[in-house]
């Protein structure tokens, strides 16, 4: 049986994780307000981030900017796209 979480990105009961993406009190948060399919979503979009804007994760400013970007990608904000990104209708 799969546990379902209140996704706050698509607004849906979905298939929750199955552990916290990250450690301490942001994982479970996240984790209880994020559904498994987001997740993967905002890990491709992360993933774009990173390579295309040039992220070094090992820069705490860097890793703070990214944060705040998944925070914005979670609450339906504007969120940086790579360069000449066009988002489908």
């Amino acid at each position: 049986m799969s546990t379902t979480v209140f996704c706050k990105k698509f607004q849906k009961d979905l298939p929750a994780m199955t552990i916290p993406p990250m450690p301490g009190p942001k994982g479970k948060e996240l984790m209880e307000t994020v559904s498994q399919e987001a997740w993967e979503s905002w890990k491709s979009h992360q993933t774009t981030l990173i390579n295309e804007k040039h992220l070094d994760m090992s820069k705490a400013n860097d890793r703070l900017w990214l944060i705040e970007q998944m925070e914005k990608y979670f609450n339906n904000e504007d969120v940086e796209h790579a360069s000449g990104f066009k988002a489908l209708d």
